[in-house]
């Protein structure tokens, strides 16, 4: 399904390096602005350099799928040598492929996480990635996402999981 995560995690935070070599997962590429990184402050910058560190100590690499210009990625992501794709335009899979492929990556070791349905989700399943949705680390958002959270409301009704969705501690399947 277009819109149905295979996992849900309340943080991309609680991802466990045992359990993604486990599951065979080579590269993590993650959304920025609330999923890595509140999108108006810069708190857990350090706890993203933390989880970066301890995917790369994994063999896991972390590359950022983001929407924004490179300027706005960059600034954030330079100083702890973030790998990153701008300018993304998901919820086309385009990025992601072509990143993966750059990586000579399969599809099966790569994992999308993202704080929205319509666009990293979408964007990680029609990649043919495992796509991972956790909780927006912020409740409020830029004016643009605003939209977008108000067409997911509309999503989640239809795929009926308005009061199904769970997100775990750890990676569990997805219903």
């Amino acid at each position: 399904m277009l819109f149905r995560p295979k996992y849900t995690v309340n943080s991309i935070y609680n991802l466990k390096t045992d359990k993604l070599k486990q599951m065979g997962i080579r590269a993590v590429f993650s959304d920025l602005d609330n999923t890595l990184l509140a999108w108006n402050k810069f708190e857990t910058a350090q706890e993203m350099d933390r989880l970066n560190k301890r995917l790369a100590k994994a063999g896991i690499r972390l590359v950022v799928i983001s929407n924004n210009n490179a300027q706005r990625v960059g600034k954030v992501l330079d100083p702890y040598g973030i790998e990153f794709v701008a300018k993304a335009r998901k919820p086309l899979p385009f990025a992601i492929n072509d990143e993966r492929e750059s990586l000579g990556l399969q599809k099966d070791e790569v994992m999308m996480v993202g704080d929205q349905l319509i666009t990293d989700i979408q964007a990680g399943n029609l990649a043919g990635v495992k796509s991972v949705l956790v909780r927006p680390l912020v409740e409020t958002d830029k004016w643009n996402t605003r939209i977008n959270r108000f067409f997911e409301k509309i999503i989640f009704f239809f795929l009926n999981l308005t009061h199904k969705v769970v997100f775990e501690e750890d990676l569990k399947n997805g219903k």
